[in-house]
């Protein structure tokens, strides 16, 4: 018998056989969005920005170019070889110096300004950003460690909701769900950026 079984067992002793049933859980709300992908596009955007992500849209033939762009503004002077990306990201996206993440030790990421991944969905209605682990995404410490991330967002893995979302996703991958750069405000209220993740979120929507 493993912890969970154990506890699950304390708990169902102190209930009683008596307990009454759960109770059913209702399906039946909505799990498509009927708007048009196009004003799904201008949700996302909008979202993002209000969360105070930088959103810049490009066609599929410009991604590089935005890419570095994004950069230059995001980084200033910094060297563009302390870019780091997720392995899976088309060479057709990458800035040039970038380095590919070979799966050195996590902390070493720390050292680089910058990361630039792919991403599994795209949320509309909460601005939500989704990474699962995959080579396109890349692995959790590589999203959070650097203080900028770039994200890449073709207009086909934008749905509406979250249901619609997570009916795209694989259950038990590692995921990574992003709204807005990482923020966390103290008892006074006091906004402060960058405690847990990237200060600085680009988003380059592909459409």
């Amino acid at each position: 018998m493993n912890a969970r079984e154990e506890i699950l067992g304390r708990i169902r002793t102190a209930l009683g056989p008596d307990r009454a049933a759960p109770a059913e859980v209702r399906r039946d709300y909505r799990l498509t969005d009927e708007r048009d992908a196009t004003v799904l596009l201008d949700v996302l955007v909008d979202r993002l920005e209000d969360y105070k992500a930088t959103v810049v849209r490009c066609a599929p033939s410009d991604v590089a170019t935005t890419v570095a762009t994004a950069l230059r503004t995001a980084l200033g002077e910094h060297d563009p070889a302390r870019v780091v990306v997720a392995p899976g990201v088309p060479d057709a996206w990458r800035p040039d110096g970038a380095v590919e993440d070979d799966g050195r030790p996590a902390v070493a990421l720390a050292d680089y300004t910058a990361t630039v991944t792919g991403v599994s969905a795209a949320i509309a209605q909460t601005g939500t950003l989704v990474l699962d682990g995959r080579p396109l995404s890349g692995r959790r410490a590589l999203s959070l460690l650097p203080d900028c991330l770039v994200c890449v967002v073709e207009a086909v893995q934008v749905v509406g909701g979250v249901p619609e979302g997570l009916a795209r996703l694989d259950p038990l991958a590692p995921l990574t769900l992003i709204s807005g750069p990482s923020a966390t405000s103290d008892i006074e209220l006091e906004r402060v950026e960058g405690v847990h993740g990237p200060r600085t979120l680009v988003v380059v929507l592909v459409a």
